[in-house]
């Protein structure tokens, strides 16, 4: 079976996480991530054309076949969970155009597959992360935090598929 390349997304309208794994087997190999940032000056169309500018960068230079998104989760301020929705349904755009399957994960669920805890803190996530990882090099939260995404995928992905055989 030939390994398949997965890319991680976690939206935000100021910062994008994104990383990039491989999955060969039971096998889990780092690629790349990092961290799309938008210019908070910006009117907020022009930003979101950033993030879809980056996330089509990204695309093109690492070729993954299938692509992961965190779910939104709602928070008190109404304005900025409709701003974070925006820049998720950037995040689930561009894989989609580019013919990949997008796969959605709950925070708790990612929370779950890495640390085993649905209620994890993001210090237990990154450190998971690098251990599942080792070779990863995330140098903020948001990268993290995809490395992480695409990590539940790699685990649920096989899953899912046997699922949609019923």
């Amino acid at each position: 079976m030939p390994p398949i390349r997965i890319l991680g997304i976690d939206p935000g309208l100021r910062n994008t996480g994104w990383g990039v794994i491989e999955q060969e087997g039971s096998n889990l190999h780092f690629i790349a991530c990092g961290t799309i940032k938008s210019d908070e000056k910006a009117e907020l169309a022009e930003r979101l054309r950033q993030l879809h500018d980056g996330l089509q960068g990204i695309v093109a230079s690492f070729s993954p076949d299938e692509a992961a998104v965190e779910e939104t989760f709602v928070n008190k301020d109404a304005r900025a969970t409709l701003k974070l929705g925006q820049a998720r349904g950037i995040a689930m755009l561009v894989p989609a155009l580019n013919g990949l399957t997008v796969g959605e994960y709950a925070p708790n669920l990612v929370k779950k597959t890495i640390v085993g805890s649905g209620h994890a803190e993001k210090g237990q996530i990154h450190l998971m992360v690098k251990v599942l990882l080792p070779k990863s090099d995330a140098k903020t939260p948001d990268a993290a935090d995809a490395l992480a995404i695409a990590l539940t995928h790699a685990q649920h992905r096989g899953l899912k598929a046997r699922i949609a055989k019923l």
